[in-house]
């Protein structure tokens, strides 16, 4: 049997889109190994939000040459679509595939390595979508992305996406629902809903809320978790059924904001400014207690001060946000903000991430502060050292000492600690949703 390897950077809807291309290769009769092991076949798929990502893929795309210089290897995804030209330099290249082929690699792999590589960069289809799965992936052990929508409308200033990913489209309903129905079948008890622009969904009449009504109903299926989603896409029916104990959907939200400056908003083209986004966030904390409000916060960008990052800094502290996630301005070469004047220098920008993201930590110690000596349902995924860790509903990281087996049990645990890092507790109550 051949051997296969992926390696996924970038969101996670790339993560989604890679479990797809798994099954693909298991099903044609590939052994998957690791990335970095022999392999006759390697798949780089790859982001292109930064220069730094790009960068990576290449590294990545390289390494595996070097290890494996008689593999066939194909990069896919978002730098494929968007900078081929770089990529076609790479020696040892057999394929670039864009975003609209990319789940079909299987029908470009020849018997042999190409004496060049094979570009396919076909344009991307604009209508709604379905995606063929199998369901045959090994038993799932953590929780489950799924694609229910692409590509993007809005064109940021800054953002390179809606040209690596195409315009707006969504995912038939029937289809979605029965790819969730099988992660469940395979073990999993939480999904996360991906996508572009997720919050625009829209088939055949349908909106995320249909979605995440229909998901509701799948028996098994004990928890919906929305992955990022634009702050002007959220609909209010999210908060009754984040409070609704017989509904799935979990109280946590990742908004993007990226500002808390009205006049860097508006040099985004963001679409909302820096009130609606406080009366979003307070709105959702007195609907939904509890809730867990997270971010992304960009920092200079072109023209940014340092009025505008003071903006930015108590948009974080005096909002119910609990966390954000800071990055730097990446220019994308085709994006508007290429030629806006006033570049920020790599120093400023550093220093403007730092007092961010300890910000960020102090509103996260916060929050598990406020959760003390209360019960939360945790699910635990992973072992690290000899520490059980999962997340509660409202996204806490949750870390317990015990020697059983707690790989994708949903527990009742009484949260005792807040210290650095993930926060402790003890367990009350067994995973009811195994029996």
């Amino acid at each position: 049997m051949k051997r296969a390897s992926i390696h996924t950077l970038g969101c996670r809807l790339n993560q989604a889109e890679s479990t797809l291309l798994a099954e693909r290769l298991t099903d044609a009769g590939y052994t998957l190994v690791p990335f970095g092991e022999p392999a006759e076949l390697g798949i780089v798929h790859t982001c292109t939000v930064t220069h730094e990502a790009d960068a990576k893929s290449r590294k990545l795309i390289r390494q595996f040459i070097r290890k494996n210089p008689d593999a066939f290897t194909a990069v896919v995804g978002c730098y494929a679509q968007t900078g081929a030209d770089v990529l076609a330099e790479i020696e040892g290249l057999d394929l670039i595939l864009g975003n609209q082929e990319k789940l079909n690699v299987l029908h470009y792999i020849g018997d042999g390595k190409n004496p060049s590589p094979v570009l396919v960069r076909d344009r991307i289809d604009r209508s709604d979508f379905i995606v063929q799965f199998s369901g045959t992936g090994p038993r799932l052990t953590q929780r489950a992305n799924l694609k229910i929508q692409d590509g993007c409308d809005c064109m940021c200033s800054f953002c390179i996406i809606p040209f690596a990913r195409g315009r707006a489209r969504s995912r038939d309903l029937d289809n979605l629902a029965a790819e969730a129905e099988s992660l469940v079948e395979r073990g999993a008890k939480e999904v996360i809903l991906n996508g572009v622009n997720l919050g625009v969904y829209a088939h055949e009449g349908r909106t995320v809320l249909d979605v995440v009504d229909r998901l509701n109903q799948i028996p098994g299926l004990v928890r919906i978790r929305i992955g990022s989603i634009e702050p002007m896409t959220i609909p209010e029916g999210f908060f009754e059924r984040m409070t609704d104990r017989s509904h799935a959907l979990l109280p946590h939200l990742h908004i993007p904001f990226q500002s808390g400056s009205d006049r860097t908003l508006s040099a985004m083209r963001r679409g909302h400014n820096r009130h609606q986004a406080i009366a979003f966030l307070e709105r959702a904390a007195m609907q939904v207690p509890d809730i867990g409000l997270g971010t992304d916060l960009m920092v200079g960008f072109p023209g940014e001060t340092e009025a505008d990052h003071e903006y930015s800094c108590n948009f974080l502290q005096d909002t119910p946000l609990f966390y954000a996630h800071i990055f730097r301005y990446s220019e994308r070469p085709g994006t508007a903000a290429c030629r806006i004047n006033g570049k920020v220098h790599y120093g400023i920008a550093e220093h403007r991430s730092a007092e961010l993201r300890a910000l960020s930590e102090h509103k996260t110690h916060a929050f598990a502060e406020r959760q003390k000596g209360t019960q939360a349902q945790v699910l635990f995924e992973s072992l690290e050292g000899e520490h059980w860790v999962g997340y509660t509903g409202n996204y806490l990281s949750v870390s317990i000492d015990s020697r059983e087996n707690l790989t994708n049990q949903l527990l009742t645990v009484t949260l005792t600690s807040s210290k650095q890092g993930p926060m402790t507790g003890i367990i009350t109550s067994k995973d009811q949703t195994s029996l």
